[in-house]
């Protein structure tokens, strides 16, 4: 069997390695071999850009309800852009005519062609076409009201029918379509060509030598959640943004990868919004922000696994609760519990729901062992019995009460007036969105407070050495790296502030640290003091 600190030097090493891997696969991406046989004239060997002979462009946008186009006359075109010149940027926005198949719940597809000016897109044998669609399908957000104000009993019933059937997904208009062309003359190697490139170009025979026609890409990565329209059955003309920029191989490369990746979450199971939270860590982020952000977020997986890891170490050896706070673990429970529904409740992404799911299950077991607790089956009916506590543990819980005596006569009513508050001014969807809310809005603003009773018991016992520092300094990085992506991940506002509170409540427990040097007649997280071995 592994020791704790082998299998955490285990763990930390194998962290290293998928770094390293990881930084190595991101170089490949980025970085292409040239054809070697370029520049020593073996043109054969290579595959050169149609694009270094200047040809003149022409981009035309057309939309069609069908998947595949056989005849002009099935398409209309919505953009025309003669004289194309691939290294301007730019952004045009123009109407569309939206099909009654399509104010049906049905689909409406882009045609991008890049071909020669003056010639028809289907007449023209060397023109690049991608397609993308226009309609994506999702449930409609429920409308907020007034939960004492706003509603009669009949319109309380007609949005409750309404509700209903905004359960079921429903057609949205993509408001914007971005375009990238390749634009560098790069030769590639004719026997190694990049698969993700691959499958993006177009190869035509000019004399003795392979050309590659203009690489066409679509921004997928650009088309967010908050660029997306209900579209209506009355609605016949929808508005298009129709952006252009040029894009490195390098780039492009690495947004293909990304793309895929995002295509991949939602194989998975992942949801539209939550792959719209991955888009924007990418599309809204500079890239050398985001090659940082890859670390920060590496980092703070580590931690993440280090403190569950010690935490659960701490307590499953924890003999008693001498020096610990039992209402500050009860209110830890319940305030974990309470923001892991709030998040729930918010559609938050994955990316956060996912580690304050573990984290509540982990306070739920903590409670279980705080109050001693043990549950026996009296044949199919189960008996929970608490066990009792020490005189140690007795005076350790004098100090809680006395503690939480004085907390709540300044908690409770700054509780009940924010829940007053909210609900004669602020719309939710629903009695269950407003008691989630006030709960989760009371243990932001006022959670902190709740860590006072084990700071007063540290003050009381003049030691920290009941405490599991080992967990706290894991999570105390994690709270620092916290403040990074709160400022990257879409998530509720209150839940951003949280963040930034945990480092104040932090540096109080250091301060403590230091106040109250080791003292070998204390006793540890284990209930063990020096003396007594």
């Amino acid at each position: 069997m592994l020791s704790r600190s082998s299998f955490t030097s285990l763990v930390v090493g194998v962290f290293a390695v998928y770094v390293a891997h990881t930084c190595w696969v991101m170089y490949g991406i980025v970085y292409t071999r040239p054809c070697p046989a370029a520049a020593g004239g073996a043109p054969g060997e290579c595959v050169w850009p149609y694009l270094a002979r200047r040809p003149k462009l022409q981009l035309s946008v057309y939309t069609t309800t069908r998947s595949s186009i056989g005849a002009e006359s099935n398409i209309d075109l919505v953009l025309n852009v003669e004289d194309f010149d691939i290294e301007s940027k730019f952004e045009r926005t123009v109407n569309v005519s939206v099909p009654k198949k399509t104010r049906n719940n049905g689909t409406l597809y882009a045609y991008i062609f890049l071909h020669h000016a003056g010639i028809l897109p289907w007449h023209d044998g060397k023109q690049v076409h991608v397609v993308s669609p226009l309609t994506t399908y999702m449930v409609p957000k429920p409308e907020e009201i007034n939960l004492l104000t706003g509603e009669s009993a009949t319109q309380q019933i007609e949005a409750e029918k309404q509700t209903s059937a905004l359960d079921e997904p429903v057609s949205h208009w993509r408001s914007r379509l971005t375009l990238n062309v390749m634009v560098e003359d790069f030769v590639f190697d004719g026997s190694s060509l990049p698969a993700d490139v691959h499958r993006y170009m177009k190869m035509v025979q000019l004399g003795k030598t392979v050309h590659y026609l203009p690489i066409l890409f679509i921004d997928q990565l650009s088309n967010r959640v908050k660029d997306l329209m209900v579209i209506n059955r009355s609605t016949t003309e929808l508005p298009l943004t129709v952006s252009y920029d040029k894009i490195s191989l390098g780039k492009l490369r690495f947004w293909i990868h990304m793309q895929d990746a995002v295509y991949s979450l939602q194989q998975f199971g992942f949801s539209e919004k939550d792959a719209d939270e991955v888009k924007g860590i990418f599309v809204d982020t500079n890239l050398y922000f985001l090659a940082l952000t890859f670390f920060v977020a590496a980092f703070h997986l580590l931690f993440d696994f280090l403190a569950f890891k010690n935490d659960i170490s701490f307590w499953k050896k924890k003999r008693n609760m001498i020096g610990m706070s039992t209402k500050a673990v009860l209110w830890r429970c319940f305030s974990t519990v309470v923001i892991f529904l709030f998040l729930l409740d918010e559609q938050t992404s994955l990316l956060v729901l996912i580690p304050a799911g573990i984290g509540a299950v982990i306070e739920l077991w903590k409670v279980k062992k705080a109050l001693k607790m043990t549950m026996k089956w009296q044949g199919w009916r189960p008996k929970i019995q608490f066990g009792t506590y020490n005189d140690s543990e007795k005076k350790t819980e004098e100090y809680d009460a006395q503690a939480m005596k004085y907390l709540s006569y300044l908690l409770y009513p700054l509780c009940i007036g924010g829940a007053g508050y909210s609900l004669l001014n602020v719309k939710y969807k629903s009695w269950y969105s407003w008691l989630i809310n006030s709960f989760v809005n009371g243990v932001y603003a006022f959670g902190f407070l709740f860590m006072l009773p084990q700071l007063f018991v540290n003050y009381k016992m003049k030691s920290v050495a009941h405490l599991p520092w080992k967990a706290f300094t894991y999570k105390a990085f994690n709270t620092f790296i916290d403040d990074i992506f709160a400022f990257i991940i879409t998530m509720p506002t209150s839940h951003r502030l949280a963040c930034f509170r945990d480092d104040v409540v932090f540096l109080v427990y250091l301060y403590q640290r230091w106040l109250y040097p080791v003292d070998k007649s204390r006793v540890n997280e284990y209930g063990e003091s020096y003396e007594e071995k």
